[in-house]
């Protein structure tokens, strides 16, 4: 979907279930942090607002988006997390590093979600320029972290 057409802030209110017991891991990928600390706070704001308890969100560091993968792994593999919500930013460079880190991310997560079978949620912002990973994380287009948050919950009341 094109973030131009719709706000990644903006969701139905179907399929929202009682998440107050409910345990989040949450990995954030400390390259770009400007961006992803954005993300975060629209996640964290959004699972507070639907219900989750604080001490039920945990929040755990990686270097760079590459790693989210075996962060969320690492996350998913402990029987009490209900959800992991993975959250990064790459920026198009000049070299095809960017392509192979978004393939590697975008498979690393869904085989996570499949291997442990709770949802994986794949947050991360994929942007040609700063600029546009600003709009998305708390900008004009939204928050990409809320999106994040939002799909967490629906798939926990799947």
């Amino acid at each position: 979907m094109a973030t131009s057409l719709k706000n990644l802030s903006s969701h139905t209110g179907k399929n929202i279930t009682d998440i107050s017991g409910k345990k989040f891991g949450v990995v954030v990928a400390e390259w770009n942090s400007e961006v992803t600390e954005s993300l975060y706070a629209g996640a964290l704001d959004t699972l507070l607002k639907h219900g989750a308890k604080r001490e039920n969100i945990i929040k755990k560091l990686v270097p760079g988006s590459f790693e989210l993968s075996l962060g969320a792994q690492w996350m998913a593999q402990h029987e009490e997390i209900d959800a992991v919500i993975v959250l990064g930013c790459v920026i198009q460079g000049d070299t095809r590093h960017f392509d192979f880190i978004c393939d590697a991310v975008a498979y690393g997560i869904t085989e996570v979600s499949l291997k442990y079978n709770k949802p994986a949620i794949f947050g991360v912002l994929t942007t040609n320029n700063q600029q546009q990973a600003l709009d998305r994380a708390g900008g004009k287009h939204g928050n990409k972290g809320d999106e994040a948050a939002i799909t967490a919950i629906k798939m926990l009341g799947f």
